[in-house]
């Protein structure tokens, strides 16, 4: 590898080699690329759909709703599931999200309990629009890959995923 193709990460390794050269940092280099790749694209995202009046934590509730399909309603339980968050949290996010009008909350006819939140046509249209967005600053991380690269990126983060506590 040349000093140019060198990244933070290389430069690490290479001080815990010399400190201590007993170590495999293998695992540190990839898990440190992918620290700050997770890191670098939240950033991204979060900036991105800022653009929408929404942060990342917003658009992945907006975004479940609409991926859960007509009539795009869930309830919070199965909110909070998806999103693995506590019902305090949940409970912050929709009652912001439903003071912006991009959801409502309604009874549960089933339960008499319960409630169902249902994403808002104005929700909708702008969920349509932030999801466009974000695929293209991740289209875009992406760009220096070509597509046989992808795929085995794709399914080697896969395979590490299923190992992985």
């Amino acid at each position: 590898m040349t000093e140019a193709n060198k990244d933070a990460v290389d430069a690490i390794a290479a001080q815990w080699y010399a400190v201590r050269p007993d170590l495999d940092t293998a695992p540190m280099a990839v898990f440190g690329r992918m620290y700050r790749i997770t890191k670098a694209m939240g950033d991204a995202m979060e900036r991105t759909y800022n653009r929408y009046g929404i942060s990342r934590g917003e658009f992945d509730v907006v975004a479940t709703l609409r991926r859960s399909g007509a009539p795009y309603t869930l309830s919070p339980r199965q909110l909070s599931a998806t999103l693995m968050l506590t019902t305090g949290g949940m409970t912050g996010r929709l009652d912001k999200l439903e003071k912006a009008g991009l959801l409502g909350r309604s009874p549960d006819p089933h339960d008499r309990r319960g409630l169902q939140v249902t994403i808002s046509d104005r929700g909708l249209a702008l969920i349509d629009e932030a999801v466009t967005a974000g695929l293209e600053v991740q289209r875009a991380a992406l760009a220096g890959l070509d597509g046989e690269e992808v795929e085995q990126l794709t399914a080697l983060l896969r395979k590490l995923m299923a190992d992985v506590p």
